[in-house]
């Protein structure tokens, strides 16, 4: 293991880095890709073609004060069913133009997907699925509030299709729930979890985080323990990122409160040596997953990839984002629907795309791209695939290497396949990726390295 004194002399402590779930990452993207230029890529999706679609909820009963997802609270569902109307209008609009293509993945989000009660849940999934229907070994999945679930709304997500469902748990301990604004015991964790594998659904996902106020190793022990108990198939383990500045609401949790730097690697190190105690393999830098999970299997096969909601085994080349600030992939680039519920709406239902800014890929995003991604999955670098796959010559693969090596020599080697990290230096993957990131770096704008 690499020691404290190696990584802080390598900045691991002081680092804000981007999670490099997109490259460029979104805060690069500019209004120079709208409405027109998505249609134009849409355009270009041949027939026939499997791609992936999320669907963004943007509402919550309540707003969790550690979140800095682009949500708004609502106690009535009037705004939720006039919001899915617009939906619905959406996947019209994109049916119209995608005619004859499949899905390989859906995925919920939020916000809180299960707010929707089971009328709505119906009639949405039918749309899609009349629009697009799901390859046969193709993944459904849902984002699930404990606290926002009951037998009719999951009767009504398992009529549905859905086969995976991912549970926020973040943590046990009560004292830090009160301090991050989310209460949710432990029982009623394990309810959901239970209702989830009644109701036939065979895979189970749970998201838990650490840096959290209050979180010492004890309390972190204590969460990961409880969790296990419900042996979730599939785990994220998030750094917290605190970040008032973005998202006004964690100003609700003291500064004094949160653990140092170094602390939150003691904290990861805590949960991830209990997740492989118990037989999980690492996924990444911060997935665990069991040997019989889709995840794992795509790992042992090189064929793990990231986007915006983290590790998938997902191959589809393009995914499709509908709702409010939703963000779709082409192979072109990246388009952003409007951030705002009420102009996404309008434009929805002016009949206009609501793309509002993107980022078109140059020649060089792509492969700096890839070489970032394959260092978040694999925490290596071919070089025979980027001369394959890019057009990379020798020189320029030792001229992009070179800086890596002369800053991290330590814990990177570099072999006539390629570039390699070192088990023992896996925490500094994020950093080591900003070395082969492109553009600038605003100052503050990313979450800790760790």
């Amino acid at each position: 293991m690499s020691t404290i004194s190696q990584l802080r002399s390598l900045g691991l402590f002081d680092a804000r880095v981007p999670r490099y779930t997109s490259y460029p990452p979104a805060n690069h993207f500019t209004a120079s890709v709208a409405a027109d230029q998505a249609a134009d890529w849409i355009g270009m999706i041949p027939k026939g073609a499997e791609i992936s679609l999320y669907l963004h909820v943007p509402f919550c009963r309540r707003l969790c004060w550690f979140c800095a997802c682009r949500t708004q609270g609502t106690q009535s569902l009037d705004p939720v069913r006039a919001y899915v109307e617009t939906l619905l209008a959406e996947i019209r609009m994109l049916r119209q133009r995608l005619p004859g293509v499949r899905l390989s993945r859906l995925h919920w989000g939020g916000g809180t997907p299960t707010l929707l009660p089971p009328d709505l849940i119906e009639r949405l999934a039918v749309a899609v699925f009349d629009a697009f229907p799901l390859i046969r070994d193709g993944e459904f999945s849902v984002e699930i509030d404990p606290s926002e679930i009951d037998p009719a709304r999951m009767a009504a997500l398992a009529a549905v299709g859905m086969n995976r469902a991912s549970i926020g748990v973040q943590d046990f301990d009560p004292l830090i729930q009160q301090t991050i604004g989310r209460m949710q015991s432990f029982e009623i964790t394990a309810q959901a979890v239970q209702m989830i594998r009644d109701a036939g659904v065979d895979s189970v996902n749970a998201d838990i985080l650490y840096g959290l106020p209050h979180q010492d190793q004890r309390r972190m022990s204590e969460t990961v323990q409880k969790l296990l108990a419900l042996s979730p198939d599939r785990v994220a383990l998030y750094g917290y990122a605190h970040v008032p500045w973005m998202s006004k609401r964690q100003v609700m949790i003291p500064d004094d409160t949160l653990p140092g730097n170094e602390e939150r690697l003691h904290l990861f190190e805590t949960a991830r040596d209990l997740f492989r105690a118990d037989g999980y393999l690492d996924i990444g830098i911060d997935h665990f997953a069991r040997h019989r999970d889709r995840l794992a299997r795509a790992r042992d096969r090189g064929r793990l990839r990231r986007n915006f909601q983290g590790y998938t085994d997902d191959r589809a080349v393009h995914l499709i984002g509908l709702g409010a600030s939703s963000i779709s992939r082409f192979p072109q680039g990246y388009a952003q629907n409007a951030p705002a519920t009420g102009a996404y709406t309008a434009r929805i239902r002016a009949g206009q795309l609501a793309t509002t800014r993107g980022h078109a890929f140059t020649a060089e995003d792509h492969w700096r791209g890839r070489m970032i991604e394959s260092l978040m999955c694999d925490f290596r670098i071919s070089s025979a695939e980027m001369k394959k796959d890019f057009g990379l010559d020798e020189a320029q693969l030792q001229a992009t290497f070179a800086p890596l090596v002369a800053r991290f020599g330590q814990v990177v080697e570099l072999r006539p396949d390629g570039l390699l990290i070192r088990p023992e230096a896996r925490a500094l993957t994020r950093l080591i990726a900003q070395m082969l990131d492109g553009y600038e770096a605003p100052s503050g704008g990313h979450s800790l390295a760790i």
